[in-house]
């Protein structure tokens, strides 16, 4: 088990919550509360392909980076550079993508207000 791990391991031991399975027909063992988060499957007992996985998912989501932020106080430069560049990459994308939507939004508006004019203007004319 690399660092990562054992710091969420450690992290879920301190939290008190029971590890074992609730079972049903005794309600004297408590409920496992559902937390969102990330969950990897086990599969023919190969633990090592599901850490693997599960430190995969962990660093696309972010979550170790959390974890790296929460154990030390200082982020290098080179660091810092990146997530300003996604930061900023990230938001010229989502002002794009609104600036995109407006035109479209406003072409459906413009178009349908023609169509309206016309209708109107063509029950004028035959009622007049």
């Amino acid at each position: 088990m690399n660092s990562v791990t054992q710091h969420l391991w450690s992290l879920v031991r301190k939290s008190g919550h029971a590890v074992e399975p609730f079972i049903s027909g005794n309600p004297q063992l408590p409920q496992l509360q559902q937390y969102r988060g990330i969950r990897v499957k086990v599969l023919n007992g190969n633990l090592e392909q599901a850490l693997a996985l599960m430190q995969r998912k962990m660093q696309s989501s972010g979550i170790e980076r959390m974890i790296k932020q929460e154990q030390r106080f200082h982020i290098k430069n080179s660091e810092k550079r990146v997530l300003a560049r996604k930061n900023l990459e990230r938001r010229l994308r989502s002002e794009d993508l609104a600036r995109k939507l407006k035109a479209i939004m406003i072409k459906k508006v413009s178009f349908i207000l023609s169509i309206y004019a016309a209708i109107s203007m063509q029950s004028n004319v035959i009622f007049s």
